[in-house]
Formats: structure tokens, sequence, C-alpha cells
């Protein structure tokens, strides 16, 4: 437990930090997996549309830290190939 003042204020700006890093992890995902979905059933159209959602939302979240830019980026680069593929 935090016993100084300059702690208890610190352990309270994580906890809103971790608050809005959970939202954003959430949205991030699920932006991924509309493109996955659309890549699963084969809608090319639905993919590039889910994409253009998806990509800037994983580069904001490597860019606050909320996953690593090589991931982010491997992510992206890995559903576009998908997407390519569905011609």
């Amino acid at each position: 437990m935090a016993n100084t003042t300059s702690a208890k204020k610190a352990t309270r700006k994580i906890a809103r930090r971790t608050a809005v890093n959970k939202s954003r992890r959430t949205q991030m995902r699920g932006a991924v997996r509309q493109v996955e979905e659309a890549i699963k059933s084969g809608d090319r159209a639905a993919a590039v549309k889910a994409m253009a959602h998806a990509e800037p939302a994983l580069i904001r979240a490597a860019q606050r830290n909320i996953v690593h830019k090589n991931n982010a980026s491997r992510k992206v680069s890995r559903l576009t190939r998908q997407i390519a593929k569905l011609k």
C-alpha cells in the first residue's frame, strides 16, 4: 500500500491510465476482429473497408505504447497480405 502522498497520487494516475488503455486496446482488437471476419467470409470489399478503420487504430495504439510498434506493424502487414489474397 502506498504511504506517501505522491505514491498515492501515482496509484490513482496508474488506475486512470489503465482504464483508458484497456478501452483503447479493446477498440483496437474489435477493429482487427472485423477485418478478420470479413477475410474469413471472403468479402474483399468489406475487408478493405474494415482495414481502413483498423490500420489507424493499430498505429495509434503503437504510438501510445498500448502495443509494441513492431507488433502493430506485423498485424497490419499480415492483414493486408490476407486481403490481397482475396482477389
